[in-house]
């Protein structure tokens, strides 16, 4: 009986003692830090930049290292890292997550660069073309995007993401215009869309116009243009009214050459619409679909003839849709209007990027020609 006695008290002292332990385990001391969480921002493959955000209770210092490295490669208070890598690759990174006592938790995330970077694969004689000259046109103006800069005499950018006065564009748009994500190069402008951190904007994209600087009423206009793809990429080669300042929006009208919303086997689709204002905003229009290939893989040239008793929109010179301007309720469309370029990303149509979305996308446009009827 006292045998038995003393091995049950042996095995309660036991219990007891693991039980102590584990509690020490688990509990948190004042001044250590805890719940350590590391979210991958961004990763962009052409710079082959990443971007991370580390969040832990009770931190007064993060630290950043590398592979297995001794020393941190970054350090800071607030837990946002920004790091270039020499190349391509599959990296090891550790953040380390220092409290006041002077200890620290720590977590790993994996990022992988990709070894071929993004190229533009497609030649700029793969493709549709138009000619410089119809019987009956006179070609008024147009923009071969030659040289090595964006012409300052034809072009401006819309700049930000439309806030205070128009967030999101008016479409809930996810992208910040900067100028610097549109550069001519090798006789093609290049408009690219980039998922990059701004502000609130994860994105960043261009958005070029002519206003102030070409506009034109009626005629012929030719864009040829490689488009890019993807998920919630919406490319645009519109027109709005001159008169947008001072009557906005749909009243001013808009021309829409070309949109594409990209994605889930759409990206052999584009649409030509009409905008204006009938006690409401009214707009209408077709599309038209490619039957074995996409439009990221050639050059396509978009084009619209416009007279002051119709639109008509074609591709490659294949017409597919039209509208009659001639009633009283489309007196918009009788005016001078100038040209937008830009690539959106997300939206009210598109939807928003997702886990198939690659980032750079590109839109390159090798000319935008207008002919008038020779008078």
């Amino acid at each position: 009986m006292l045998k038995l006695y003393l091995n049950l008290l042996l095995s309660s002292v036991l219990l007891l003692s693991m039980a102590n332990c584990t509690k020490e385990e688990n509990t948190v001391e004042e001044g250590d830090p805890y719940d350590l969480v590391i979210e991958i921002l961004t990763l962009d493959q052409i710079k082959v930049e990443v971007t991370l955000q580390a969040n832990a209770q009770n931190t007064t210092l993060y630290q950043l290292y590398l592979e297995n490295e001794l020393q941190p490669i970054d350090a800071n208070t607030s837990g946002f890292f920004s790091h270039i890598f020499d190349e391509p690759g599959i990296y090891n990174l550790t953040v380390r997550a220092y409290g006041s006592s002077g200890r620290y938790v720590k977590a790993a995330k994996q990022v992988e660069f990709i070894s071929e970077q993004p190229t533009d694969t497609i030649a700029l004689d793969k493709g549709y073309f138009t000619p410089l000259e119809y019987d009956g046109y006179d070609l008024i103006w147009n923009d071969e995007f030659n040289g090595n800069s964006i012409s300052s005499s034809s072009w401006s950018f819309d700049l930000g993401n439309g806030c205070p006065t128009n967030c999101g564009w008016g479409n809930n748009e996810l992208e910040y215009y900067k100028f610097e994500n549109a550069w001519v190069a090798d006789s093609v402008l290049t408009i690219e869309a980039r998922e990059e951190i701004v502000g609130s904007n994860l994105y960043t994209s261009a958005r070029m116009k002519t206003q102030t600087k070409v506009s034109f009423q009626y005629g012929r206009v030719d864009i040829r243009a490689l488009l890019p793809k993807g998920q919630g990429i919406w490319p645009a080669l519109w027109m709005l009214g001159n008169n947008i300042a001072s009557v906005g929006w749909p009243k001013c009208g808009e021309i829409d050459i070309m949109e594409m919303v990209g994605g889930n086997g759409m990206d052999n689709t584009v649409h030509g619409t009409i905008h204006y204002d009938n006690n409401g905003h009214i707009y209408t229009g077709g599309s038209y679909t490619l039957s074995s290939e996409y439009f990221y893989n050639a050059y396509h040239v978009f084009t619209i003839i416009w007279d002051d008793s119709a639109i008509k929109w074609y591709v490659d010179d294949n017409l597919y849709h039209q509208e009659n301007i001639s009633g009283t309720d489309r007196s918009e469309f009788h005016q001078e209007f100038f040209f937008i370029l830009n690539i959106a990303v997300g939206g009210e149509w598109p939807g928003n990027p997702d886990s198939s979305t690659t980032f750079p996308q590109r839109m390159k446009v090798d000319y935008i020609r207008v002919f008038q009827a020779e008078k």
